[in-house]
């Protein structure tokens, strides 16, 4: 049995990090245009994005040695230091941004700086979410772990909302002087007291008797189950790795499409082919509304997802991409306010329906012994190679082809690769995870968990 308050506070500590942790891909993205112009003066437009875009998907590249790294070294040392120096190293990053002299001052040594800056910044996320959803999802009540889970990306949506007020606030109460002199360093310094913040959240939610035991517990039983030999488990287990990578990359094309690239896409890439568009204000501030409303539903997903089922709520993310990817762009491309906003929408309702759901679906995938190594390979490695690079290919296609469809493409792509992927999923709402014992949220539920059989459901 786990205790509602306990997993209560487990989660208010992991959503807390993912905050701290995705505040700077907010601020990132929807600084692009501004980044472009201070450390890559003198290329071209499509060059300037394109490299703008490559230094924001050069953090995702390193995700898995930063997943090999600290997901062992939680083991060792604890979860809660490793949270805490995940977020630590996230804020310095993004306040070095900050603090980095433009192109014109320096030179080369400008982008550069900036691409050790996301080098750390991708480094430590790396570290922090599979760990941060495979302990939830272990210690969740089997009938309860989809809306439990869903938290998580309420953390997740909250820093990017965050990222994206700062910027917008700034945006609009500076002057392209003062924004492109000192103004757009402004959200990267808020990072460090965010992140000074989140870790002292993190110790006070952490620091109750019980969720200590939760904690010591987990750690204990992933030390006991260690077979000595996970690579050779995880290679058995390569149909498993295969579908939570397919799962990953649809939802996570999804994601980075919508946060990453559509700011850029509405602002410059559609004014500059068609004259068309809205103003950069009101595209920002649609995307906040629509960022908005993706929160509030998150935690209702999840839960409708414990009564009917992850999978529905998952076919209907893919298959809303293949049908509506075209619509979705075509209103974006609109010179309406509202015509972008509905597609927007369109595109945050697709997102959700994984981001509701993935969270207490892919540990599911993988057995106890090797369930954080599962996770970190097949995650990160999906993240790397195909979803937070989303934003640099799709802007260097459009770039070259001059076809502004090609977000349509992908996302059609994205929803392919979930359907193949759900077709082998089997449904685990309610099941016990594999290779733990049931978990009921009272002796109640408990007994009649056992009393039905769900204890040896696999």
């Amino acid at each position: 049995m786990t205790e509602p308050p306990v997993i209560r506070r487990a989660i208010g500590a992991a959503a807390i990090g993912n905050i701290t942790e995705w505040y700077d891909f907010g601020v990132y993205a929807y600084f692009e245009p501004t980044i472009k112009d201070v450390f890559f003066q003198g290329l071209n437009d499509t060059a300037g994005t394109v490299a703008t875009f490559g230094l924001f998907a050069v953090a995702f590249l390193v995700r898995p040695f930063g997943g090999l790294f600290f997901g062992p070294l939680a083991d060792r040392i604890g979860r809660n230091v490793v949270l805490a120096t995940t977020m630590i190293l996230m804020a310095v990053g993004t306040f070095a941004i900050g603090c980095i002299p433009d192109k014109g001052s320096i030179g080369f040594w400008a982008p550069v700086l900036l691409l050790v800056a996301r080098l750390v910044q991708g480094f430590s996320t790396g570290g922090e979410y599979g760990n941060a959803m495979t302990f939830i999802a272990e210690y969740a009540p089997d009938r309860r772990r989809g809306f439990l889970g869903s938290w998580l990306e309420f953390g997740t949506f909250t820093g990017y909302l965050m990222g994206a007020i700062i910027v917008t606030v700034v945006d609009a109460g500076l002057s392209d002087a003062q924004l492109h002199s000192w103004g757009w360093r402004l959200p990267f310094f808020v990072a460090l007291p965010l992140g000074v913040v989140g870790v002292y959240l993190r110790t006070r939610l952490a620091d109750t008797p019980a969720f200590q035991e939760l904690e010591k517990e987990s750690e204990e039983r992933e030390k006991a189950n260690k077979t000595g030999d996970e690579a050779r488990v995880l290679a058995r287990l390569w149909p498993f790795l295969l579908v939570c990578m397919g799962l990953v990359v649809v939802w996570n094309v999804t994601n980075y499409m919508l946060t990453s690239y559509m700011p850029t896409y509405v602002t410059e890439t559609v004014p500059d082919a068609t004259s068309a568009g809205v103003s950069s204000t009101t595209s920002q501030w649609l995307q906040i509304v629509v960022m908005a409303i993706a929160l509030l539903l998150i935690p209702l997903l999840g839960l409708l997802s414990d009564r009917v089922g992850r999978k529905p709520i998952m076919w209907t993310g893919a298959i809303a991409l293949i049908v509506l990817a075209f619509p979705m762009i075509l209103l974006i491309r609109a010179q309406s306010s509202g015509a972008v906003f509905l597609g927007l929408l369109l595109m945050g309702l697709a997102l959700i329906c994984f981001s509701a759901t993935c969270p207490s679906t892919l540990p599911s995938l993988f057995p106890t012994a090797v369930r954080g190594a599962g996770l970190s390979v097949s995650f990160n490695v999906a993240i790397s190679l195909f979803a937070g690079t989303t934003s640099v290919v799709v802007g260097a296609l459009v770039g070259a082809t001059g076809d502004l469809d090609w977000p349509a493409y992908y996302l059609i792509a994205a929803g392919v690769v979930g359907v193949v992927s759900l077709l082998f999923l089997h449904e685990p709402n309610g099941r016990r995870m594999w290779g733990s014992a049931p978990a009921a949220a009272s002796e109640e539920e408990a007994r009649e968990l056992v009393g039905s059989g769900a204890s040896d459901a696999a």
